[in-house]
């Protein structure tokens, strides 16, 4: 729910595996959010991430709403990921950015949470503005007739009326 309202999402999990790179463009396309997951525990996800940002970015609409998410936050004494780096990078690339957990579910959902209320925002400002920029005729609230007889079109020769 976001702001009362039932969306639905459709979400893919690549899980960053290489068979799934000649086909990503694919999977981009259309997509309103994506969550960048690392690893805490392992420095080469974290290092990989920029590599994933950047090809979303040249694939994916520009106005994508992307969060990164350090997971596996329950491994404390296997942490290799400082939560400051994260933070800052994060901040640096303009991306949301939650640690997680999700053997223990520590902020999974405030996560899924996060990135569909900030794509919903989106969507309803972009309704709104092309709510906006609506023809006069269309705002004014004149009736429009879709798939109507056409003025002053003529009849077929042989028809029966």
């Amino acid at each position: 729910m976001v702001e009362a309202r039932t969306v639905k999402a459709q979400i893919w999990d690549t899980a960053g595996q290489e068979r799934y790179r000649a086909i990503t463009s694919a999977y981009y396309r259309g997509a309103l959010g994506a969550l960048l997951v690392y690893d805490v525990t392992k420095p080469t996800t974290f290092e990989n991430v920029s590599r994933w940002l950047k090809e979303l970015r040249d694939h994916a609409d520009s106005n994508i709403v992307i969060m990164l998410i350090g997971n596996k936050t329950d491994l404390k004494h296997l942490r290799a990921v400082a939560t400051e780096d994260a933070q800052s990078y994060a901040e640096k690339e303009g991306l949301a950015f939650i640690e997680t957990s999700a053997l223990e579910a520590t902020n999974v959902e405030k996560a899924f949470q996060t990135i569909l209320s900030e794509i919903y925002r989106i969507i309803s400002k972009k309704t709104l503005s092309s709510e906006d920029s609506a023809p006069a005729s269309i705002k004014d609230g004149k009736t429009i007739v879709v798939g109507g007889p056409e003025p002053n079109t003529k009849k077929a020769c042989c028809s029966s009326f």
